[in-house]
């Protein structure tokens, strides 16, 4: 029974070491997260007004011929896969994945990735996906430069024909406890193939309508990339609080139960020297 308790001490020890750890890397997560939703309160509305703005002169173009604005038959797709550098963030990297693989396992031979985040890398690559680019150690706090990168990567495999299409996969922020996956179409632009709006004004574009949307649609690429991983940013960081507070309120109610049986057993081991003890002065009598 002696031997019982040992054991018992021996993983409340360990139980409550890991739950330091993960009490400590919630407190981070939360100042994180704190950070990360104040990032996201100033940037979503101006980027959601430039993608409804850039979307709304797209879809008044009409006939208008542009590399971005072809559409192709898709034999070839490409996808950017937004999930994290770090672990321990819950569903949320696995969340991110399933949707990707959901949509394209049974083409894997006809598709693209630009993997962002060491997790999605690892995973595609060692399953033989075709990953043609990768950025790495950006997800926690992605800047618009690094946008710019990814866009012209893809904006380039687009123009020069190697893909038809280009989809972009990232989790939409809701709340701390609540994050959705979402799947944009970036190329050819949905505007385009949207319903026409009534024109009630009549638009001129200078120098000339090609150059405007030479301008305009990499800036509509890559705000909305950007966009994605603000919204990725606070997504992963409120999935990491909320597996760390998980974790830590699981190893209490564990070490409540241990103590509970330490205090048992060492109650029997008592109540049997007692006995023993009881037992040899009878003897001696």
């Amino acid at each position: 029974m002696a031997e019982s308790t040992r054991d018992i001490k021996r993983r409340i020890r360990g139980i409550t070491n890991t739950k330091q750890i993960t009490k400590a890397m919630e407190l981070v997560s939360s100042a994180k997260l704190r950070k990360a939703r104040q990032k996201l309160e100033k940037t979503r509305p101006y980027f959601n007004t430039v993608r409804e703005s850039i979307q709304e002169v797209l879809s008044a173009t009409g006939n208008m011929r542009h590399p971005f604005l072809e559409i192709r038959e898709v034999k070839r797709s490409l996808y950017i896969v937004i999930t994290a550098d770090g672990g321990l963030a819950g569903g949320y990297n696995s969340n991110v994945i399933k949707t990707v693989e959901s949509e394209i396992k049974s083409r894997k031979d006809e598709v693209d990735l630009i993997v962002i985040g060491r997790k999605g890398k690892d995973y595609f690559k060692s399953r033989g996906y075709n990953v043609i680019g990768e950025f790495l150690d950006i997800t926690e706090a992605p800047d618009f430069s690094d946008a710019i990168k990814i866009g012209k990567l893809a904006m380039e495999k687009y123009e020069n024909k190697e893909v038809d299409e280009v989809n972009l996969v990232y989790t939409e922020f809701i709340t701390t406890l609540s994050q959705q996956n979402k799947i944009i179409k970036l190329l050819p632009n949905e505007g385009v193939n949207g319903d026409k709006k009534e024109k009630t004004s009549v638009i001129e574009y200078e120098p000339s309508p090609e150059e405007v949307l030479d301008y305009l649609i990499p800036k509509y690429i890559e705000s909305t990339i950007y966009g994605a991983l603000i919204e990725s940013s606070c997504s992963e960081q409120g999935s990491r609080r909320t597996a760390m507070k998980s974790a830590t309120d699981n190893a209490e109610e564990m070490i409540d139960e241990l103590t509970l049986s330490y205090n048992r057993a060492r109650q029997a081991a008592i109540t049997s020297e007692i006995s023993e003890i009881v037992a040899g002065a009878e003897a001696l009598k």
